[in-house]
């Protein structure tokens, strides 16, 4: 997961949140919908390591991920998968506040990423690179992480943001395309805009727009999921090959019906 947008705290949809997941084409996953052995959980799967970096579960329960960019810097000796964090988030029964807080007793086990997990008791962030390091509660209001800290303003977050603050909250459910059209924005940032991440400058380049498409590296899917205040959670999933092309769409609604 490379950038995601989150509204919180819509009357009728309470979480609202709207991203992109960007990965190796190569690095194998399974496509959005219920889990096999766990029909209460929905999201797609990253089938190398076992975990997933966006989905939601029946309650009002979802979490995401992103992985913190930070190029040089190695992994602690035997990191476990950063996916398991939304994983394991999404199979158990800990509340969001007392999920976070366990796992921030021992962050620095895993690289650099930023972890927000929510419940019908509220939505909290976790990131082992906040040089705070803690544990925040969000409140309601409208953020886009990318893979730096949370609302860090570089040009794609600005260009999602601004896109997707203009749309309804109904158009998550009722247009989705719209939101779709959104997150698919391939505009990249002039050469003098870019942020220094380590990166060389095409590389920085090409990642500087909401919406990558590469041969090696891009924007495998983009995924939709809300929230009704009444905890139903509905979820939308976008495929793409490696030229960008639209190539399937996946999801589903927790707890069975569409809301």
């Amino acid at each position: 997961m490379c950038i995601a947008y989150l509204a919180l705290g819509h009357p009728q949809w309470p979480v609202r949140v709207a991203a992109n997941r960007d990965e190796y084409h190569a690095r194998p996953s399974a496509v959005a919908g219920p889990w096999p052995g766990h029909p209460r959980v929905i999201a797609g799967r990253d089938l190398s390591a076992g975990g997933t970096w966006l989905g939601g579960a029946q309650g009002g329960r979802f979490a995401l991920l992103t992985n913190y960019r930070e190029p040089g810097v190695p992994a602690p000796a035997h990191a476990p998968s950063r996916g398991v964090l939304v994983r394991d988030y999404l199979l158990g029964t800990a509340s969001a506040q007392a999920y976070c807080l366990g796992i921030g007793q021992d962050a620095q086990a895993w690289a650099g990423f930023n972890l927000i997990v929510g419940d019908r008791a509220g939505v909290w962030i976790l990131s082992n690179r906040d040089p705070a390091g803690v544990v925040r509660r969000l409140a309601p209001g409208r953020y886009v992480l990318s893979n730096h800290l949370l609302d860090t303003p570089w040009p794609k977050s600005r260009r999602l943001r601004a896109a997707l603050d203009a749309l309804p909250a109904s158009d998550w459910v009722r247009h989705p395309q719209r939101v779709f059209d959104a997150l698919r924005d391939t505009t990249q940032a002039a050469v003098d805009q870019l942020p220094d991440t380590g990166l060389d400058v095409a590389r920085e380049q090409l990642f500087s727009s909401p919406f990558i498409v590469d041969t090696q590296y891009g924007t495998r899917c983009s995924t939709l999921l809300s929230i009704r205040a009444d905890g139903r959670l509905w979820l939308s999933e976008q495929s793409y090959d490696p030229a960008g092309r639209a190539v399937g769409r996946h999801g589903g609604c927790l707890p069975g019906h569409r809301p």
